[in-house]
């Protein structure tokens, strides 16, 4: 997350009542932390999580310690404490309810930008309300959608367009069912696990093999956090058209053949990343607009099919080490914190 958001959590010991926080500490290694909690000033309300979900993609490099030292500063997330690589309270897919605060937030249920850990204290400016017809645990997604939200605006598929999305994980997933709603588009989604077939097909967009890609489409957008995907995505490009990649590599090298007709076809490669709102809508859009916009589109019930497995929070030992190894599943793995 490159979001430049003001730290609004703040420690302090003049209250009994503690956090739980989950940090990482060593590759696939972590530990729970005691964090004392202090009491709401103005604009602030007191928050008690439920649900953090796992953002597989940049917590697997989390996790590894191969967040790129030249990208240290700009990959903070809003309320990281630590540094990387270690030790760091990393995470910013976190929805509670509001236990203390100005009455209109008190027992709403709230998203916002925390790590994993069990209540914290955040100004009012930080917490976005839940639409009533979106579930708690739905709500993690927020984060997926928020960036499937500004990959489309850079993207720009119209009316009748081919899409096709090189990657069927947690972003292209969210990216398949909104580019689903463009009247005439035709979507297709690339993977290389045919078990994600039924998965892209109940978001309504058709599925591919990696082996077996379609031809040409209009808008080329990789998701799949692999070279391999990329290889793809080039290969279906059209003419003078361009691929906008959504996937971060974080310190790994990614090798690609730009030979062949990638110069005569004169392609463009061009990256999408959500810590800045989309340029097309940067001057009438703000952050906090385009999250908003994100919960709102999560009461579609179909986003519930991104939804991964479900661990109690005291299960992030194991969680933390299957980011690290490569075994963590591809869909949004949700943290339930109400259970003991």
């Amino acid at each position: 997350m490159g979001d430049t958001t003001q730290r609004a959590v703040e420690v302090h010991a003049d209250r009994s009542e503690a956090a739980t926080a989950w940090w990482t500490t060593g590759h696939g290694r972590g530990e729970f932390r005691s964090e004392p909690v202090r009491s709401p000033g103005p604009r602030e309300a007191s928050v008690r999580t439920l649900w953090t979900g796992i953002s597989r993609g940049t917590e697997s490099l989390v996790a590894r310690g191969m967040v790129p030292p030249s990208e240290q500063e700009r990959m903070r997330a809003p309320f990281q404490d630590g540094d990387f690589p270690f030790p760091v309270k990393y995470g910013y897919l976190n929805v509670g309810v509001v236990e203390e605060g100005p009455a209109a937030l008190r027992g709403r249920t709230v998203f916002a930008l925390l790590p994993h850990q069990s209540r914290y204290v955040a100004s009012v400016e930080s917490l976005v309300p839940v639409p009533s017809g979106v579930p708690a645990r739905r709500a993690v997604l927020a984060g997926a959608v928020e960036t499937a939200v500004n990959v489309l605006w850079d993207a720009a598929p119209a009316v009748g367009d081919r899409v096709l999305i090189v990657g069927a994980g947690m972003i292209g997933c969210a990216l398949a069912r909104l580019a689903c709603r463009i009247p005439g588009a035709e979507v297709t989604v690339v993977d290389v696990d045919p078990e994600k077939q039924h998965v892209v097909e109940a978001l309504g967009a058709r599925f591919a093999g990696a082996a077996d890609p379609p031809g040409e489409a209009d808008v080329v957008i990789e998701a799949s956090g692999s070279g391999a995907g990329l290889q793809i995505a080039l290969q279906s490009a059209p003419t003078d058209g361009e691929i906008v990649v959504a996937s971060w590599y974080g310190a790994g090298p990614v090798p690609l053949e730009l030979g062949a007709d990638f110069h005569s076809r004169r392609l463009r490669i061009r990256s999408s990343q959500v810590g800045a709102v989309a340029a097309s809508h940067r001057a009438r859009w703000t952050t906090r607009d385009r999250l908003t916009l994100a919960l709102r589109l999560l009461e579609d019930p179909a986003f519930d099919l991104l939804l991964g497995a479900t661990a109690s929070w005291r299960q992030l030992p194991e969680v933390t080490a299957g980011l690290a190894d490569g075994t963590a599943a591809e869909l949004c793995q949700t943290i339930d914190w109400s259970r003991e």
